[in-house]
């Protein structure tokens, strides 16, 4: 039992024994040692992870002195099973909440925005979590472009469905460490319309916030439908205390759309904690390595310099430029394959680029906007 402490249910991300997950252990003599069988109840019949439960089950016992062979048999919980893992998740506070939303959270909460689409908003999100993760954090990324949900597909999970215990949904793993969660995973079908307006849209975004057990994150992106609609307002008033990286291009026109969504984050009472300019710039393919900082404006110069300046001025406080991101052929096709280039390609220039944008955002303090201080003014004359 003690090594099977040390086998986390890979969705959960907390140990099977504390989960009761382990239904019993049989030990039984063999051939120069014991044959130990293990009975691990899954949480639903059709778990999609069950080979890797197995797996590590049989490592973490196999590794013990004596053991010569690991058998594992997977059951399903019962119904009353699932009700004490649903309270134990729970922390057996019946109402649901949005953790990241209580005084008491320590995960950082990053909106990624952008006035327009087409700028490369989800391929900078889901870039950037996996470089946080590959930095050692926990990361959690919501899918919250509701109707434009592509991030699943470009983290290679686009056909994953999420495990349901009780009314509390599991986040998607990545093999990347990042857990993922996009409306795309609720629906019966992947080629399905979205065609919700605003109450149905607020309460998806509630839905992933608070009925899905993220457990403890370091840090959570949501990855914003563009523009200034319901969703960024939900999101502000449920998340007062996530700030805000807005996306945009070098063009004139897109600039000036960015400059709207970082304003709609501060009518909501949210920090802009700076600017990513995607698509900055072409490294010339025909340059010589002498000639490698030749680069091509294709979309023209300083539409992120525009905001950030604009959004510093009109805010009182410095908006800086994060990153500038090159256009990068295997940027496009790492997002097509399910393999995000931070990951294929660490070296490439944008991958580098995204690398130390997630790192100043990990360098942040965690900021005292929307935070409840637990102070009651009163009058002692």
């Amino acid at each position: 039992m003690t090594a099977l402490s040390r086998v986390n249910d890979p969705e959960i991300k907390r140990p099977i024994t504390e989960l009761g997950m382990v239904d019993e252990v049989v030990i039984a003599p063999g051939d120069g040692g014991s044959v130990v069988t293990v009975k691990a109840l899954l949480t639903v019949a059709g778990c999609p992870l069950k080979e890797t439960i197995t797996r590590d089950v049989t490592a973490a016992v196999v590794a013990l002195a004596g053991v010569t062979q690991v058998e594992v048999e997977l059951g399903v919980m019962s119904a009353e099973q699932r009700g004490g893992l649903h309270e134990t998740l729970r922390g057996g506070q019946a109402q649901r909440e949005i953790p990241f939303a209580q005084p008491g959270s320590l995960t950082k909460v990053f909106a990624i925005a952008s006035g327009k689409g087409g700028v490369g908003k989800s391929s900078v999100t889901v870039n950037l979590a996996i470089a946080l993760a590959r930095a050692g954090r926990k990361v959690g990324l919501v899918d919250a472009d509701v109707y434009g949900h592509s991030v699943p597909a470009m983290l290679g999970v686009a056909d994953s469905r999420p495990t349901q215990v009780e009314d509390l949904i599991m986040p998607v793993p990545t093999a990347s460490g990042v857990s993922v969660i996009s409306i795309g995973m609720l629906k019966p079908r992947r080629d399905q319309v979205v065609a919700w307006r605003g109450p149905m849209l607020d309460r998806a975004l509630v839905q992933m916030l608070a009925d899905v057990y993220w457990g403890d994150l370091d840090v959570l992106l949501l990855d914003l439908p563009p523009g200034t609609g319901d969703v960024a307002i939900s999101m502000g008033q449920h998340l007062p205390g996530a700030e805000v990286v807005v996306v945009t291009t070098p063009q004139e026109a897109a600039a000036e759309v960015a400059e709207r969504a970082g304003t709609m984050a501060s009518m909501m009472h949210q920090r802009v904690v700076g600017v990513v300019e995607n698509m900055s710039y072409l490294p010339c393919p025909h340059c010589t390595p002498e000639g490698k900082d030749h680069r091509i404006e294709v979309f023209g110069s300083g539409g992120g310099d525009r905001v950030a300046q604009t959004l510093s001025q009109r805010f009182g406080y410095d908006v800086p430029i994060l990153g500038r991101i090159p256009l990068d052929v295997s940027l496009r096709e790492g997002g097509d394959a399910g393999k995000p280039i931070v990951e294929s390609d660490p070296t490439s220039l944008s991958a580098q680029a995204l690398s130390s944008i997630a790192d100043r955002l990990d360098g942040r303090g965690r900021g005292l906007a929307g935070l409840q201080l637990g102070l009651t003014p009163s009058n002692k004359f």
